[in-house]
């Protein structure tokens, strides 16, 4: 089992549907009250990029790529284009757009994350597979051409030098989804104009 740092077609992931699910467990009282846990701290996203396949050229590219990853073994990226960017989707990367630490005089490396708020609530995503040359760095809001390296099959930014204390370190990057196949076998119909045609393809999050 191996991650394959390679994207899955832009073109086809354009017109996937999907997004983040989460896991919640609820009970119903006799008194018709609810009581709610969750099960997972974290979300995690499917898709389903048969919606993106309009030629028969598409198709020939999905099933070469799906036949590549040999079906559910191995990892790959995908672009989700509703959410893969560290600020909204219609900005530009700022290297202040999100948080990723706090000096003190000592640690170096530091994980990228994306924030999520709203309201008084907030979720903190760890980015794994940011996209290699769209990662900014700035510190208490100058931004740091050089001093530091990024690992874009992990997400972690290592500093050469140690802020010194309570220094912000922010980062601004483009980044994908780390996925799998959640199939090992597609469904292919050819009709008689040889357009072709698939009824669904799942991709699931991998989460480490």
């Amino acid at each position: 089992m191996a991650f394959h740092e390679v994207r899955f077609p832009d073109n086809i992931s354009r017109g996937a549907r999907g997004g983040p699910e989460r896991r919640t467990q609820i009970v119903e009282l006799a008194s018709g009250d609810e009581e709610r846990n969750a099960s997972w701290a974290n979300s995690r996203r499917r898709y389903d990029v048969a919606y993106g396949i309009r030629r028969a050229d598409d198709l020939a590219a999905a099933v070469a790529f799906f036949e590549a990853r040999n079906g559910r073994l191995h990892g790959f990226r995908f672009r989700d284009w509703g959410d893969f960017k560290s600020c909204l989707p219609s900005q530009t990367p700022l290297p202040t757009d999100q948080v990723i630490g706090t000096g003190d005089g000592t640690t170096t490396a530091f994980q990228l994350v994306k924030r999520y708020a709203s309201g008084s609530q907030t979720w903190v995503r760890t980015i794994t597979k940011p996209v290699a040359g769209t990662v900014r760095i700035a510190f208490d809001g100058a931004e740091e051409v050089g001093g530091w390296t990024v690992d874009t099959t992990t997400g972690v930014v290592t500093l050469a030098t140690a802020p010194e204390a309570s220094v912000a370190i922010t980062a601004g990057f483009e980044f994908d989804v780390p996925v799998r196949f959640d199939t090992d076998a597609l469904d292919v119909t050819l009709d008689l104009e040889r357009l072709g045609s698939i009824t669904s393809i799942p991709l699931l999050e991998i989460r480490r």
